[in-house]
């Protein structure tokens, strides 16, 4: 668990976002606020605006992205901030410098926010902790551990279908157990007081002591999916797997898979989610992944807002009103 004093100024603003563990529901529902002042600048013919202006963004990506870091950094430019994104694989890192060498040396170029992902759980977190006073680091995902901004993303995106989360149900499904989406998800979903929070995947994909979350469990998808609002599927983290977790991709579909047959054991307007990339044929049909369910790039979209959001408010400059 992050440490929630490390991720907030003494007046409980927040310095940086490494987790959702930990934090209030109001600083959460605050996030989703400012984030719905942001949708209406990707209308505008000028995609800007001053609010990180003279600052300097960083974004030190260690694991290979596509949404998420092309997100982060169109978020950042609209937010009128200068960017700095690394290459690590022709960086220094890969010479043999620690991590604490690489972050000291970015400081002394006077970054003013670190956005990073990382193989290693609790590495947002080392960074957080020997970053200079006034600096931010935000977690674009971290090993197994916390996927912040992906969680408030699916939030903005479910309060803006569902408009809110008490009394809602809302299904989990597949690879939870090397998920640092799902354990944000599941983090974010209670903190809002979500009415139902259910958790289906095979047990080899689960975490140990799953129920302490406060997920309700099903092995059975038929069962797991019955009357939900909404749907997110998860992708196979097959590369953080070891060992044969699953018999073949063609049985983990066959249990498992999202299809058109089975969306409908789920209300009629039940909405489907994956925070991407996603298999089509192993965990979701191709017919309900582009079906008028699905509202998977609106996700995609909702994510710069989301991100702009977050960066505004440790800038201090919550909203375009604030």
């Amino acid at each position: 668990m992050a440490n929630p004093n490390l991720q907030l100024h003494d007046d409980g603003r927040l310095r940086h976002f490494l987790s959702v563990e930990g934090l209030s529901k109001q600083i959460l529902t605050d996030i989703l606020d400012t984030a719905e002042s942001f949708t209406s600048v990707t209308d505008r013919s000028i995609k800007k605006v001053p609010i990180l202006r003279g600052k300097t963004v960083a974004n030190l990506f260690f694991e290979a992205s596509t949404r998420t870091r092309a997100t982060f950094e169109l978020a950042a430019q609209r937010l009128s901030a200068d960017i700095l994104s690394l290459d690590i694989k022709t960086s220094s890192a890969v010479k043999g410098e620690s991590l604490l060498d690489t972050l000291h040396n970015l400081e002394a170029m006077q970054i003013d926010m670190f956005v990073i992902r990382h193989q290693d759980s609790g590495s947002a977190h080392f960074f957080a902790s020997h970053v200079h006073p006034g600096v931010s680091v935000l977690n674009a995902g971290d090993g197994q551990h916390a996927h912040p901004t992906q969680a408030m993303l699916d939030m903005f995106t479910i309060r803006r279908h569902k408009q809110q989360f008490e009394g809602l149900s809302v299904a989990i499904v597949g690879d939870i157990k090397h998920s640092r989406v799902a354990r944000s998800q599941i983090h974010a979903l209670n903190i809002l007081n979500t009415g139902q929070v259910r958790v289906i995947a095979p047990p080899t994909l689960l975490p140990e002591h799953c129920e302490t979350l406060g997920v309700q469990v099903y092995h059975d998808f038929d069962e797991g999916i019955r009357d939900v609002d909404v749907v997110i599927m998860l992708r196979l983290q097959k590369e953080r797997m070891t060992g044969a977790l699953l018999p073949s991709e063609k049985e983990y579909f066959r249990q498992y898979g999202l299809t058109a047959e089975r969306i409908k054991l789920a209300k009629p307007d039940a909405i489907i989610m994956h925070p991407g990339p996603a298999n089509r044929g192993i965990e979701i049909e191709s017919s309900v992944m582009d079906g008028k369910q699905s509202v998977i790039l609106q996700q995609v979209t909702f994510g710069i807002a989301v991100r702009m959001a977050v960066m505004s408010m440790i800038a201090s400059q919550p909203g375009l009103d604030g």
